[in-house]
């Protein structure tokens, strides 16, 4: 993918596409010929991380490292590399060299191209005649890139505007990116607010020959966007080329590093990506140690609420307890138990009063929830049993997934996948993990939500099992967190195994083999 055009073309005219082709295929390189269209750069998020497919199951291998500290609060701001140059000079190229090469999970490339502004009735008949400059800085709504920007580099989900080329126009539905360890942000105003120059840790400026540029918009619009050579000169004289005297040139002496020859200059790029290595050395966090040794010895805290350990409760604790117990019996009472504990979490949301008429004519003074929407979220994969309980007792809930699995190199929790409802802020968020540990998945997952603007507040963390350690790192790092469970034991042993515990719920569950270094925050297969 290359760096992305930001002036609009002229409309198509009658012309011989194919000969204006040929003739510029003598002036650019012969490798050139064998590269896929160019085309224009979008935003997008590498969120989605390379996968392992066997015949059996699918094995995700790479994962977002834990962004916080034990106190629940981002400690470092993630990586922002911004890619400065003129239009076609070979920005998302290196973008996506960079990418590759530091091959690292969670990578948002942000594109200016997104932020155009909305354009008045005047200037979109302008833009129609290709008499708007879409190469001056008033173009872009910089007020919004910088929002944006600083959200993401604050751990954020954001969303972002999808521009229309042929409208002139932003589209209704908006892209949301979320979980940036590193932002490479690109374009060819990258360096021309001030505001958003200190935003970026690192500025790279791709200079590339004005001759080799133009012949790339050539070939580009002529066998693209059906446009003959004068055309196409003409609105590069106009526009494109006295922007980058005026505007885009200057900032060259901004950048902390230059790359002439952009993409073949790949000397530069391996020095960016060892600098990039280190920076994000510096900032790897090791949270599950820190819950391990903190927090002990305190009382259980308020926000608590443990299921009434009735005879039945218990009754039904000591079948899935027992490792003799059948997958059909284990399934049975954990369904029964997951009711009772999704019952139990309804009654402690917010309700009002309100008054009904009976059949009988006479007023009934009653209860009724007062939030606007329930949404659950699993925490894949033991997270999942829970749903059918869910949907069971609320009509039409919404459900999301994450996926959080331990690196068994680190002991970390990694953040591989998550799929939310949209406009989640505005609910209250049933978080469903069958059994808590230290709490360290239950803590990425919880940092995922209020990342997504979920008030802590509106966060119920439900669990069929926790260790005293789970509940009181989660309570420590969210005190406004209600957490819910049916028993809560005390210790954890040195394989962050829940003590008595209830084995690897997943495992049973599903009648699968666990591996030999599981541990009971994530039931999901180890890394």
């Amino acid at each position: 993918m290359a760096a992305a055009p930001v002036a609009e073309g002229a409309p198509a005219e009658p012309h011989d596409s194919n000969s204006s082709a040929e003739s510029l295929d003598r002036l650019y390189p012969a490798v050139g010929s064998t590269k896929p269209p160019r085309k224009r750069t979008t935003s997008q998020c590498k969120s989605e991380p390379p996968l392992l497919r066997t015949s059996k199951r699918t094995i995700y291998t790479a994962g977002r490292p834990p962004w916080y500290n034990e106190h629940g609060t981002q400690s470092k701001e993630a990586f922002v590399i911004g890619l400065g140059g003129g239009s076609a000079s070979g920005k998302t190229t290196v973008a996506t060299m960079i990418i590759e090469a530091l091959d690292v999970p969670w990578v948002v490339l942000l594109s200016m191209d997104s932020f155009y502004k909305v354009l008045t009735k005047q200037q979109q008949e302008q833009a129609a005649s290709n008499d708007f400059n879409f190469d001056h800085p008033d173009a872009f709504d910089f007020d919004l890139i910088i929002a944006t920007l600083k959200k993401l580099k604050q751990g954020k989900s954001v969303k972002i505007p999808i521009y229309d080329f042929t409208t002139h126009s932003r589209k209704k539905e908006w892209k949301t990116l979320y979980g940036a360890n590193v932002i490479i942000f690109e374009g060819i105003m990258a360096f021309a607010d001030k505001e958003l120059l200190k935003l970026l840790d690192l500025k790279i400026f791709v200079d590339t020959d004005s001759d080799i540029r133009l012949v790339r918009r050539l070939r580009r619009d002529i066998s693209e966007r059906g446009r003959d050579i004068e055309g196409v000169i003409k609105q590069y004289n106009k526009f494109v080329k006295p922007a980058f005297d005026q505007y885009i040139q200057p900032t060259m002496r901004l950048a902390d590093i230059v790359v002439p020859r952009g993409s073949g200059n790949t000397v530069a790029i391996d020095l960016i990506v060892q600098h990039v290595h280190s920076q994000l050395e510096e900032r790897e966090l090791s949270v599950r140690a820190a819950l391990a040794s903190a927090h002990q010895c305190h009382p259980l805290p308020q926000t608590l609420s443990v299921l009434k350990s009735t005879p039945q409760v218990r009754g039904m604790h000591t079948i899935i307890r027992n490792k003799e117990t059948s997958r059909d019996e284990f399934i049975f009472y954990s369904k029964r138990l997951m009711r009772l504990l999704i019952e139990h979490a309804l009654s402690l949301l917010p309700f009002q009063s309100c008054t009904v008429q009976t059949p009988q004519g006479q007023d009934y003074e009653g209860r009724t929830y007062s939030g606007k929407q329930i949404t659950g979220v699993s925490i894949l994969r033991a997270g999942e049993t829970m749903e059918p309980a869910l949907r069971a007792v609320c009509k039409d809930v919404r459900i999301g997934t994450i996926l959080i699995q331990t690196n068994c190199n680190t002991g970390e929790p990694e953040l591989h996948y998550l799929r939310l409802p949209k406009d989640i802020s505005e609910d209250h968020v049933i978080l469903m993990d069958c059994t808590v540990s230290t709490g360290a998945a239950a803590m990425m997952a919880v940092r995922v939500l209020l990342d997504h603007d979920v008030p802590e507040d509106k966060i119920f963390l439900l669990s069929l099992l926790m260790a005293e350690m789970g509940v009181h790192s989660v309570a420590y790092a969210f005190p406004r967190v209600k957490i819910i469970t049916t028993a809560v034991d005390k210790k954890v042993n040195d394989l962050f195994r829940i003590i008595p515990g209830i084995g690897n719920f997943g495992d049973r569950y599903f009648g699968t083999d666990a591996p030999p270094d599981w541990s009971d925050d994530e039931d999901a297969l180890s890394t």
